[in-house]
């Protein structure tokens, strides 16, 4: 930075000697004579460079590029896991994916170990001045992918342009619930929670000295089932209201969405209610609860959907979902949390799950400044409505690095 800064500041003064010189040989010659020294392409060139230096912003967050007064900041994370299950592992995924975790009758070998860095991230946002207002953009990706045949490749996680209130890309979902979702090592985190990040087009507005604010969202509808979702005439329509007071928040959320067969059309619903609340400077507590028809990315565990293939009848399940946490900040460095997930749903559709239930208990230690250190006790069970469980249990070892 301080290199910069030096090359900044030699850049402008020969660019003022420059002028100097000019001036004082215009003086003593006509216009035309200085003209043809070069003075005048000798100091546009030295400008142009000048105005490209990248120097530290003004808050100390990335660089800014002379030229045009934008801030940049480059950021992200090399993470890594060491995973042991104690029972079976038949996910799809890497991480707990409590929605197909084994039936316990179903046989096959107890115990896996695996390891992934995959979760590990990248990314970087811009931050422009226009009239009274910024103008932000962001651009993240990582290396997972759901999925054992998708390992380390590049995934796009958000891409997004924000202004006045506006924001056009991908990102979460408006229906999520970011601030009340509980820290967990786990990278999927606890069932019973909306988790989805969507194209959307997206408006703000709110008084931020009062604590409220107002969302309204019209966002991709395509879900990860991709049959009855994947040809919808309508976006899937979110609105939000929240709002903090001193010692924690509150949000409600609803949605609306479609799905489509070769003969029907049917819409669904969807709500869901937030907040938390700080006991002590050390103690938080969150918690949320979610009802959601029929859309499988909108609630983490939901059985979602069918299509019936001779008639193209769409079924919902109506799922519901709670998700309770406990935060405390031990010391500066040492940090934990326990947290509880559930789902439930009403009719076997394209997944057969009566309920899913899981517990997080962690501990997150930093020992040098932008670095974690962390281990997760998971435990588990999925119960079906033919009357079979699957139990899950896992430890899960974490070790990350922040830039």
């Amino acid at each position: 930075m301080d290199d910069m800064r030096d090359e900044l500041k030699r850049l402008r003064a020969e660019v003022d000697e420059l002028r100097r010189l000019k001036t004082a040989e215009a003086a003593s010659t006509d216009a035309k004579t200085a003209d043809s020294a070069g003075w005048g392409d000798r100091i546009k060139a030295l400008e142009a460079r000048s105005k490209v230096v990248a120097v530290p912003d003004d808050a100390g967050l990335g660089l800014r590029l002379q030229a045009s007064g934008t801030s940049l900041r480059i950021y992200g994370l090399a993470e890594a896991h060491a995973i042991h299950d104690f029972r079976q592992s038949g996910s799809p995924d890497l991480f707990t994916d409590l929605t197909f975790q084994p039936l316990d009758d179903a046989g096959g070998q107890r115990g896996r170990t695996k390891f992934t860095a995959e979760t590990s991230r990248f990314g970087f946002e811009t931050s422009t001045p226009v009239g009274s207002s910024t103008f932000k953009t962001k651009v993240e990706a990582d290396f997972y992918s759901y999925g054992a045949d998708n390992r380390n490749r590049v995934r796009l996680r958000q891409a997004y342009g924000e202004y006045g209130g506006w924001l056009v890309g991908q990102t979460w979902s408006t229906f999520m619930d970011l601030d009340d979702l509980p820290e967990t090592v786990d990278f999927n985190g606890p069932i019973g929670a909306p988790f989805s990040r969507r194209a959307m087009v997206r408006y703000s507005f709110g008084d931020a000295k009062a604590g409220y604010k107002f969302t309204l969202a019209a966002e991709d509808p395509e879900d990860q089932f991709g049959g009855g979702s994947a040809n919808e005439r309508m976006p899937e329509l979110v609105a939000r209201v929240d709002k903090s007071f001193d010692r924690g928040a509150l949000n409600v959320r609803v949605m609306a969405h479609e799905k489509r067969s070769f003969s029907q059309t049917r819409r669904g619903f969807g709500i869901g209610v937030g907040g938390n609340y700080k006991l002590s400077d050390k103690d938080l507590i969150m918690g949320q609860y979610t009802r959601v028809d029929g859309d499988v990315d909108q609630l983490y565990g939901s059985n979602g959907y069918a299509i019936d293939a001779d008639t193209g009848n769409i079924t919902f399940d109506k799922n519901q979902g709670l998700v309770l946490g406990y935060a405390r900040s031990f010391t500066s460095r040492l940090r934990g949390s326990v947290v509880l997930g559930l789902n439930r749903g009403q009719s076997a559709q394209a997944v057969d799950n009566r309920s899913l239930s899981q517990a997080f208990v962690n501990l997150i230690y930093s020992p040098i400044k932008n670095v974690d250190v962390g281990g997760e006790l998971i435990f588990g069970r999925r119960k079906t409505f033919d009357g079979e469980s699957g139990t899950l249990s896992r430890f899960d070892l974490m070790g990350r690095y922040s830039f």
